[in-house]
C-alpha cells in the first residue's frame, strides 16, 4: 500500500486547485457570406467561405 496524506485537504485548498477546470463556451462568428455562425479563422461548414472566398465546394443535400 501506497502512502497515504497525513492531513485532509480542505475544501478551499480542493476547490482552488480545481478552478480552471471549467468549460468555456465556444466563441462563435457569423459567415460574412451566408450569415450562419460558424467558428472564428475556420470554413463555414454550409458554404464553404473564408475570408470572402470559396475555398470548398459544398454540395446541398437533397431533400427526399
Amino acid at each position: 500500500m501506497g502512502p497515504q496524506p497525513k492531513r485532509k485537504i480542505s475544501k478551499g485548498r480542493r476547490d482552488r486547485r480545481r478552478a480552471h477546470d471549467s468549460l468555456t463556451a465556444a466563441s462563435l462568428v457569423q459567415c460574412s457570406n451566408c450569415g450562419e455562425m460558424r467558428l472564428s479563422h475556420t470554413i463555414c461548414p454550409s458554404c464553404g467561405h473564408y475570408q470572402g472566398r470559396e475555398v470548398v465546394q459544398v454540395e446541398k443535400e437533397k431533400k427526399k
